[in-house]
């Protein structure tokens, strides 16, 4: 309870704040952040636990070395020790790796720390949490069911295993595996599908993109041409998982998405590259056919999702999980590869990724030109991607350096549609893409090449942002936790109400919507947004002390005059102005929120 006095010097201050707001009319603009002259990533130098680093607008607060058993000491790079990619669940971050996972305890979120170790070989090792479930995808022909170290060799083997791998992790110490859902081309990525009218079920998609497996080792693959109603190309598989009985897990549905609606062809999409060579002049690595997804990235709050695949980029229909429907397709001259697609939030927009190289090649050079092995930013308007423009990481690589565009995530900064990114060797690249026709780089992280002397397979697999931190998976090296820093781009009003944003949940292809509680938080981002594209001086004066007044009056619990505050604040702002409207919109909530 507050006295009488106090609630009288509020509202005297509350009338004066009214005055200076009743003279807010001057419009004008901030500037531009200035451009720095000079790339401090061009030089680095090389080494595979103590490469030289450049760092702008993050700071790195945790490297962890890869445990024991998934990595080669005497060769870093070797194919079968890779990290892969990442997963979230409650306070654990869950590393992929081609020899099995790791879980990293990230409570603290600075500071993670290595949990548990899971050695079950097969590659990618791409995997994906839901519940007390983990997925991992197996490709590799020395994957065994029983995770045995020791291969599989023959060209027909029983005990082989390529598909997808369940565990259960309810004990995080010791995960189970309980289930293995074999698929003819193996599983080279998945994605984890939800559906608000199936609360019983998850459904799994498979994305095989290796060689189709002898009908002698799993019944009905069939390597053959797109004639044959039964072949094992052209399509992706469905597992369905009940949650109550992962055990029985089972393939339910093999849809084929490439499919002509005119003709009825299956191969419907792109099947030959568009040109003899690259844009390059160099032969196609690979070629963009389209005989399957690399990664399909579900939104299921908005029933879409966007896949890779090859030769083309694709908008689906994901409202019945079990049967998408395309909605669209586009294709690019300049790509090579179809890699991996992430939405905005708002779900109007896709940032489709070129793997071209394999993520095995230097990509990155100085002579090669912005679209090539780079992101392509699409709109989405009625239902159709329209191209807007190209983004690469705009620091030149070596040659001794594999990059390309590969996996990343949104970070919540509200208001923007801001991405990072992984770029293999080529570190992290932070980009706003607010404005699909002119992306722009914000923030990075680099690291000097492996080696000094060769191509040494290395670099970030993927980076995501999770409860206000980011993390990395380096192919090479280990796990790596960020934070970001304030800089001219971000402000430290963005990152506080980005850091309000709580997931349980994150995966690689599963996009989850974010939402932003309201708070004085978000109100001091929206704030800082409108200042940046033009409030007026004496306006934004006026806005900022009353939130400053409606704060304090909240801490002292005097919740109706903070309304009133948040409220008289909300009334100086345009509604035309769509800075402005947002900003009145958060205030208008946190005049209804403090008072509750």
């Amino acid at each position: 309870m507050t006295s009488s006095r106090s609630a009288r010097g509020a509202r005297a201050r509350l009338r004066t704040l009214g005055i200076i707001a009743a003279g807010a009319l001057v419009a004008g603009l901030l500037p531009a952040p200035a451009q720095a002259a000079d790339d401090p990533r061009v030089g680095l130098g090389a080494g595979w636990l103590d490469a030289q680093s450049a760092i702008s607008g993050l700071e790195l607060t945790k490297h962890n070395d890869k445990p024991a058993g998934f990595v080669n000491p005497d060769s870093p790079g070797q194919g079968s020790f890779l990290n892969s990619d990442l997963a979230f669940s409650g306070n654990y971050a869950f590393s992929g790796n081609y020899q099995g996972f790791n879980i990293y305890d990230i409570s603290t979120g600075a500071d993670p720390v290595l949990k548990t170790s899971v050695v079950c070989p097969g590659g990618q090792g791409d995997l994906s949490v839901y519940g007390n479930l983990l997925f991992i995808s197996v490709e590799e022909t020395r994957g065994r069911i029983d995770c045995g170290t020791q291969g599989a060799t023959g060209t027909v083997n029983p005990e082989r295993f390529r598909g997808v791998r369940i565990f259960d992790i309810s004990n995080i110490s010791a995960p189970v595996q309980v289930a293995a859902v074999q698929a003819c081309r193996g599983s080279h990525t998945h994605t984890v599908v939800t559906s608000p009218a199936d609360k019983k079920n998850v459904y799994i998609y498979v994305q095989g993109t290796s060689s189709v497996r002898s009908a002698d080792e799993l019944a009905g693959c069939a390597n053959t041409a797109a004639t044959d109603p039964n072949t094992s190309l052209w399509r992706i598989e469905i597992i369905k998982v009940p949650l109550d009985a992962p055990q029985t897990a089972a393939i339910v549905a093999q849809p084929r998405l490439f499919t002509d609606p005119a003709t009825g062809a299956i191969d419907g999409l792109q099947n030959t590259p568009p040109t003899a060579t690259h844009p390059s002049g160099t032969n196609w690595s690979p070629r963009p056919v389209t005989s399957a997804c690399h990664d399909i990235t579900a939104y299921p709050e908005i029933g879409l999702a966007a896949g890779a695949c090859a030769g083309n980029g694709i908008l689906l229909d994901i409202k019945d999980p079990v049967n998408p429907k395309r909605l669209d397709a586009v294709s690019d001259p300049n790509y090579a590869y179809w890699h991996s697609a992430t939405f905005n939030n708002d779900g109007t927009k896709v940032v489709f990724t070129d793997e071209w190289g394999g993520g095995s090649g230097a990509r990155c050079r100085d002579t090669d030109q912005p679209s090539w092995g780079a992101n392509s930013i699409y709109d989405i308007v009625d239902g159709k991607l329209v191209f807007k423009s190209y983004y690469k990481l705009p620091a030149p690589q070596t040659t001794l350096e594999n990059c390309v565009a590969h996996n990343g995530s949104l970070i919540p900064i509200p208001g923007r549609d801001v991405m990072v990114q992984a770029w293999y060797q080529g570190g992290l690249s932070l980009f706003d893409f607010t404005d699909s026709a002119n992306p722009k780089e914000i923030a990075y992280f680099d690291r000097g090449p492996v080696s000094p002397t060769a191509l040494v397979t290395g670099g970030f697999w993927s980076a995501y942002w999770y409860n206000g931190h980011i993390f990395g998976n380096e192919i090479a090296r280990g796990f790596d936790a960020f934070k970001l820093i304030p800089t001219s781009s971000v402000a430290k009003e963005e990152i506080a109400a980005a850091q309000t944003v709580k997931l349980n949940l994150f995966n690689a292809q599963g996009q989850p919507r974010l939402q932003w509680p309201s708070s004085f938080e978000l109100v001091r981002a929206y704030q800082v947004q409108a200042e940046r594209s033009g409030l007026g001086k004496l306006q934004a004066k006026a806005v900022d002390a009353l939130i400053d007044e409606a704060q304090r009056l909240k801490d002292r619990r005097q919740k109706l005059l903070a309304a009133v505050a948040l409220k008289t604040a909300a009334a100086l702002l345009k509604k035309s102005d769509p800075a402005q409207a947002r900003l009145q919109s958060a205030l208008n909530d946190l005049a209804k929120t403090v008072i509750k």
